[in-house]
């Protein structure tokens, strides 16, 4: 069964930036090595500070629609909830 995650991106400078993905670990491998053209490549945005898993990529969508709506604030509020620390959670992909 695939899962696709919503996830959210944050910069050394603070900027947040909010994708879709059927493969969290290989989409963030793209943004660290500057692969996705646009956005977070020009506001170096490579930092994973958040994530939810979804069994239906419909759901993930609308979650992604959902966030991006929102104001900083509470972007930030869903981050903190998790994440106080803004730890980049990549680091844990190659634990063992």
């Amino acid at each position: 069964m695939a899962v696709y995650h919503t996830y959210m991106l944050c910069s050394a400078t603070g900027v947040l930036y909010v994708g879709v993905t059927d493969n969290l670990e290989r989409r963030v491998l793209e943004h660290k090595r500057k692969l996705v053209r646009g956005f977070t490549q020009k506001y170096d945005v490579n930092r994973l500070v958040w994530f939810e898993p979804f069994g239906d990529v419909r759901n993930a969508i609308a979650r992604e629609k959902q966030i991006k709506g929102w104001l900083r604030a509470k972007k930030l509020a869903l981050i903190r909830a998790n994440n106080p620390a803004f730890r980049d959670l990549s680091e844990d992909f190659h634990r063992g």
